[in-house]
């Protein structure tokens, strides 16, 4: 007797017949209705009778809505498992990873022209279907930024380029009787498929004990392989085929059962009433024996946690990914940065955020990151070892009064979600330039947008929050409740507390002129000082940023201007821009008349996999001063700064009092942020601006100095924030992002 503790799951493997093609497409949608698992159909393109199977797979996923699909099983040698991969990763996106993948040996290895045309030994015949297996994998492999190489005897690939990703981790089931296949199965395969029908009394065991062995030679837990099995109709009766079906869980460690059947009624009594007696009478079994339940994460997965992390504890319903998870790769990094977490834990609403705090704080020597879109060029939104709270799932997008214009916002949507869903009712709310930032960081850090001179801070606009503080308690935060955690949030909210809900007063915003200019300039501080003076002086309905870099050689220095004119009068736009265009030759234009959401609309909200370190300075000046112009053409000259931007603030950032929020340097005109790969060579070259900057945007710089937490607050700034961070964060829970020390800490 042999149980792997696998939940039970049951199927059906359906005809795919081409004569009246509607009819597996209706068989399917039976399954679904008779709670069914799974629906899967035979694979074999070269019959005419039969529909092929990956246009039928597609449609059935079209056309239901929870059953999982897969093939019964793939013909290998005739689908190239290059093409297979991006197949199987399409369709599980398309369905909302409702795919499984099914393959078989087949039986046309012939037909590889690696071997000549000449049919392959059986031998060979495993060698390349575990060639393809690995293919398979390695292509769905996206958080790795090469191409792929193998050097397979029968699927050699070189520099194949990666994905699309699976939406989940697709498990690949081996149809397989003989024993090199079976040991294949064992160190490959999620899942053995055999057909009742083909198997002898015994062959059975003889199976799940060639795969337990092979299995346990490659270090996996045998019960890392799901057992499957296809059956006919083993009796009429309901009850007889469950006792029988309960037998082969029991005896067998058949886990999930699929009845080969083109009868609906017998689809339904199958899902409906055979189901759950089996799951019954295999549940009474395995409580008298303690069956143990099969793992859900593999021993690699398992060999892969970080020290020092207690996994086991992580509260029920809780997400967490972990370093030998599928999804971790698609987690670790961040929009710049590579990173390297021990546990990343995806709360779906502020209770869980609270119980991720919670078992993050059972952790005080570990790092602790807080996420919301993961793009902050300062990197502290993952890290190495530690723990991050991903706020991802906490990204509803909510009008609440329309009269007031009021919108309450989830910190894990992203700008580009947000500009979307207000441009239908024709607002806008100022947030940066990239549609990719997720709301949670910039909301809490500033905010500094192309809107910024007519609408301001992106901090402006908050009227209340809730947030989870650092004891786990959950509180709504406003001007009167609350009101001096409400201050620290609208600047340095990332040392008080997680806000898991923002509510916004936004603007009216229509069409606007969306300017993209570059210049070829031959004196690049004479430029610098002209674009600050006529931004200066400009209406506030115009918001333009400056981008450029170290000259390139031989190449003339190339300064790029972009930005809003929030007109939707053609002539208004132009004659805004115009003194700009008389700065310097204009190399390339583009000027549109456009809608915010179009503009932020720039972004990939796909998975971010960024790679090293970031290294940014960042400083806030009131002019752009001849010295400080002459300063930064030294610097851009040094070759260590590739990337140097100023960023329009002034105008109605500075109509908010310095102290009413924790953003205090209002008085700044711009804002400077400079990127360096070296980050001695990018700090050297940052003091040379350092008698020219006062205080400093948080989200653009990544220095770890403990000086720059004086430079970003001014003394009575900083005085004030330590002593909320006294009420709301004693013990510095949140000590990983500009940390500021509590105002206990002086007596200490």
């Amino acid at each position: 007797m042999v149980d792997y503790g696998h939940a039970l799951e049951f199927g059906a493997f359906i005809t795919p017949s081409a004569a009246t093609p509607e009819a597996p497409v209706l068989l399917s949608q039976v399954a679904e209705a008779s709670g069914l698992d799974l629906v899967t159909f035979q694979d074999h393109p070269y019959q005419p009778a039969f529909l092929d199977t990956w246009t039928l797979m597609s449609f059935v996923a079209a056309r239901t809505s929870s059953i999982r699909i897969a093939p019964n099983v793939l013909n290998v040698p005739l689908r190239p498992p290059a093409v297979v991969a991006r197949a199987a990763a399409s369709i599980d996106l398309l369905s909302g990873g409702r795919f499984d993948l099914g393959l078989g040996a087949g039986g046309f290895w012939d037909a590889i022209e690696a071997m000549g045309g000449t049919r392959l030994t059986p031998g060979q015949a495993v060698t390349a279907l575990g060639e393809a297996i690995d293919l398979i994998r390695e292509l769905w492999r996206t958080d790795e930024r090469r191409g792929v190489f193998t050097d397979g005897k029968f699927h050699p690939v070189h520099g194949a380029k990666r994905g699309p990703r699976p939406a989940h981790d697709i498990p690949i089931h081996i149809g397989a009787y003989k024993p090199r296949m079976l040991a294949l199965t064992g160190r490959k395969g999620d899942g053995w498929l055999p057909s009742l029908g083909y198997l002898q009394p015994g062959d059975l065991a003889k199976g799940n004990a060639a795969i337990d062995e092979a299995a346990e030679s490659a270090g996996r837990d045998p019960r890392e392989v799901r057992r499957l099995l296809n059956i006919g109709q083993l009796a009429a009766d309901p009850q007889e085929f469950a006792e029988r079906l309960a037998r082969l869980a029991i005896d067998d460690g058949i886990g999930t059962f699929i009845i080969a059947a083109d009868d609906p009624n017998l689809l339904q009594r199958f899902g409906e009433d055979v189901a759950p007696a089996v799951r019954e009478l295999v549940t009474a079994e395995r409580g008298t024996r303690g069956v143990d339940a099969a793992p859900v994460r593999s021993a690699a997965a398992l060999a892969a946690r970080r020290d020092g992390i207690a996994y086991d504890d992580v509260p029920a319903g809780l997400r967490a990914i972990e370093p030998g998870d599928f999804d971790y790769g698609d987690v670790r990094a961040t929009y710049m940065r590579g990173g390297r977490p021990g546990l990343v834990l995806q709360p779906s609403s502020s209770e869980q955020v609270a119980e991720a705090l919670a078992f993050a704080r059972r952790h005080p020597e570990l790092p602790l990151a807080v996420r919301s879109g993961g793009h902050g060029i300062s990197g502290r939104s993952t890290n190495d070892g530690g723990i991050v709270i991903d706020l991802r799932s906490l990204d509803e997008i909510e009008v609440f009064d329309a009269d007031r214009r009021l919108v309450r916002i989830g910190p894990g949507a992203r700008w580009a979600q947000v500009a979307a869903a207000l441009g239908e009712h024709g607002w806008a709310l100022t947030s940066g330039d990239y549609g990719g930032v997720g709301v949670g960081g910039l909301a809490t850090a500033g905010g500094i947008g192309l809107l910024a001179r007519e609408h301001g801070l992106t901090i402006d606009h908050l009227r209340a929050a809730e947030v989870v503080l650092a004891d786990g308690s959950i509180v709504r935060t406003d001007a009167s409740t609350h009101p001096d955690l409400f201050w620290a949030i609208r600047g340095a909210g990332a040392n008080v507390g997680i806000v898991t809900a923002f509510e916004f007063e936004v603007d009216e915003v229509g069409q606007v002129g969306y300017a993209q200019l570059a210049f070829q300039v031959d004196d690049v501080a004479e430029f610098l000082e002209g674009y600050g003076r006529i931004v200066e002086e400009s209406p506030r309905d115009l918001t333009l940023f400056l981008l450029t870099g170290g000259p390139r050689p031989g190449q003339p220095q190339v300064v790029q201007l972009y930005g809003i004119v929030d007109s939707d009068d053609p002539d208004t736009i132009i004659a805004r821009l115009q003194p700009f265009a008389e700065l310097a030759p204009l190399v390339q234009q583009s000027v549109q008349l456009t809608t915010y959401p179009q503009i932020m609309a720039n972004a990939d909200l796909g998975p971010q996999h960024g790679a090293g370190e970031p290294h940014s300075r960042s400083g806030l000046i009131e002019h752009v001063t001849p010295a400080f112009a002459a300063a930064v053409e030294r610097m851009l000259q040094s070759g260590a700064v590739p990337f140097f931007q100023l960023r329009a603030v002034g105008g109605a950032v500075a109509d908010v009092a310095e102290d009413a929020t924790a953003y205090a340097h209002r008085s700044a005109n711009f804002s400077v942020a400079a990127l360096g790969s070296h980050p001695d060579r990018l700090d050297a070259q940052w003091r040379t601006l350092a008698d020219h900057v006062d205080g400093m945007y948080l989200s653009f710089d990544s220095s770890e100095r403990p000086e720059r937490i004086a430079e970003a607050f001014p003394p009575a700034t900083l005085t004030r924030l330590r002593r909320v961070k006294a009420t709301y964060d004693p013990t510095c829970v949140f000590r990983d992002n500009f940390a500021i020390e509590p105002a206990e800490s002086d007596a200490a």
